[in-house]
């Protein structure tokens, strides 16, 4: 969605919107090219409430944070470790979202609750590629979340 929404404008800054799916350590060349990076995932917190949404510096990650049990093979925080150990990591600014934990009944339905807290992502998002300073973010199409949720699967297909 922030793809398809926004046009980042700047002499000095390039914004790239990669989908990562599941690939973590796949990942880690990709992620050692950029200064900066936003990882935009699902975290697991004790007694929080689906759609919760937590914004924080991977340098800075708050002991509640949980990463297991995700569709990762390799979970992201295993590489983000793997990608430090090594003195390769950039700055990595992560936004997550509690999810509906689906059980048999898969779905490509958002609950209501993950759709209102895909708006709060979106406006942490802009705001922290804001603060880079120099850069013109202009809104390219109206969209929401459900608005490309439903056929992200597709996306890198031909139909």
């Amino acid at each position: 969605m922030i793809e398809k929404k926004y046009e980042f404008i700047s002499d000095k800054h390039v914004v790239d919107v990669v989908d990562g799916g599941t690939l973590a350590q796949i990942l880690i060349p990709m992620i050692t090219e950029y200064d900066r990076v936003f990882l935009i995932d699902c975290v697991d917190v004790d007694d929080a409430e689906i759609g919760d949404v937590y914004c924080f510096d991977f340098s800075d990650m708050p002991n509640y944070i949980k990463w297991e049990g995700s569709a990762h093979e390799v979970e992201m925080l295993q590489t983000l470790q793997m990608i430090e150990m090594v003195g390769d990591l950039p700055p990595v600014k992560i936004i997550g979202v509690i999810p509906y934990v689906i059980g048999e009944n898969s779905t490509f339905e958002m609950t209501k609750e993950v759709l209102k807290a895909s708006e709060v992502m979106e406006k942490l998002i802009i705001n922290n590629i804001k603060e880079f300073g120099d850069i013109e973010i202009r809104t390219k199409e109206e969209l929401k979340i459900a608005d490309v949720c439903a056929t992200t699967y597709l996306k890198g297909f031909t139909i």
